[in-house]
């Protein structure tokens, strides 16, 4: 009696979620603007959502490099993650103070990331650090549904 079924191997599992630990360092946005453009190709995110989601990353990250008080040597933490039709971008900082969006001058060169972060992002907000002191702030956009052949 033979078996004509022939095992097939798993398909390896799809990443949903990625971190990086970067140095508290003003480089440390360019490098996560890097990494996230990575990672957004490799799950075949491109376009406008890339574009916004890598804007929303550099103001997450100038916020944390300028505002979190931090002791030397403690790192930023960035998660990129999507789950049921959301991607989120997250950055973490061991500092203790909740971001406040403020009014800017039109003459201020600063002071209106989080508007900016409230403008293009579908939610956003701040949460206790997942692991260590801190906080995290986050922003969501909407993932399209995936591409389905025939449907």
């Amino acid at each position: 009696m033979s078996d004509d079924t022939v095992a097939t191997p798993p398909e390896a599992p799809v990443t949903t979620e990625v971190q990086w630990r970067l140095p508290h360092d003003p480089r440390s946005a360019g490098r996560a603007r890097e990494l996230l453009r990575g990672q957004l190709a490799a799950w075949g995110v491109d376009g406008d959502l890339a574009d916004t989601a890598g804007l929303l990353l550099s103001e997450l990250m100038s916020n944390a490099i300028r505002h979190a008080r931090t002791p030397a040597g403690r790192e930023i933490g960035v998660r990129v993650a999507r789950c049921e039709g959301r991607l989120r971008v997250e950055v973490a900082d061991a500092g203790r103070t909740r971001p406040v969006p403020r009014e800017a001058a039109a003459d201020d060169e600063q002071g209106r990331g989080l508007a900016i972060i409230s403008a293009l992002a579908t939610r956003w907000g701040c949460c206790p650090r997942r692991h260590g002191i801190g906080k995290a702030v986050w922003a969501e956009l909407p993932m399209p549904p995936p591409f389905s052949p025939g449907g």
